[in-house]
């Protein structure tokens, strides 16, 4: 799952690899004016995401499947375009990563409401709206052609409870204090601008009880077949998520080549 953050900036390259569902990035519907964020509460969020540089360098790229910035001294990967939507549909994916078993680590509630950023053509999203029925899924991309797939499919799946939403490189434009639980898979290794991310996740979840669930393949284990800059450890995942302010609940074990992570936003 690859969280498209480069569409905008530079030409798109397409880097299949294993697992991961093209990042899918916020939905693609405005949000009601009533839970969009004031004009002013926005101008000031994006004066900060304009004046912290924080963490990041910039410095000739060591491993060329990855872009020339580095955060807190990882190094950002090259994304999936929706030219590699395909690869997020294949038919041993389930298998391959235990899907089933995380969906049921997840530990929905029927009325949560669940953003799965990152959410390319859907395979989670629609999969956690059987888990929520009189919950709601926001589903997130940062490409159009995504949020495209995704409307097709939510008509397909006959899913309404499935919301796309377009978001951007520095935010999934996800209301304040709404969410109760955020998925992502695979993707935030390649967020372009990840601790302005992290900061616009940590906001949109419910104070005190919204978890971030993260999903990353095991850098500590060499017989995952993925290239290491796609994949991340735990000692790096809770250093990035603790420097926005997410607390670290617990790790779960369970997938056959991923780490599941849980992260909460304190009160």
């Amino acid at each position: 799952m690859r969280y498209s953050f480069l569409t905008w900036q530079r030409a798109l390259r397409v880097v299949v690899i294993g697992g991961g569902a093209g990042l899918v990035v916020l939905g693609c519907t405005q949000l009601p004016a009533e839970t969009r964020p004031s004009a002013s509460a926005e101008g000031r969020l994006q004066a900060v995401v304009r004046n912290d540089t924080s963490g990041y360098e910039t410095a000739p790229p060591r491993d060329l499947n990855g872009i020339g910035t580095y955060y807190m001294g990882r190094q950002i990967a090259h994304v999936m375009g929706h030219e590699g939507a395909g690869w997020l549909e294949r038919s041993g994916r389930r298998q391959e990563e235990g899907t089933d078993i995380l969906i049921n680590a997840l530990k929905l509630k029927p009325t949560d409401v669940v953003a799965d950023i990152g959410a390319g053509t859907g395979f989670f999203s629609f999969q956690l709206a059987k888990k929520v029925p009189k919950g709601q899924v926001l589903a997130v991309d940062i490409q159009p052609e995504m949020i495209a797939s995704l409307y097709a499919n939510r008509r397909k799946f006959n899913a309404p409870n499935v919301r796309p939403v377009l978001g951007s490189t520095t935010s999934p434009a996800l209301p304040a204090d709404s969410v109760d639980l955020i998925l992502i898979v695979d993707a935030y290794h390649e967020f372009d601008r990840p601790r302005e991310m992290g900061r616009a996740i940590r906001r949109a979840l419910r104070p005190g009880t919204g978890r971030l669930a993260l999903v990353e393949y095991r850098a500590e284990d060499p017989n995952v077949p993925i290239k290491r800059i796609h994949k991340m450890s735990v000692e790096q995942a809770r250093k990035e998520m603790a420097a926005v302010g997410l607390e670290f609940v617990e790790t779960v074990e369970t997938l056959p080549q991923q780490h599941l992570l849980f992260f909460r936003r304190p009160n």
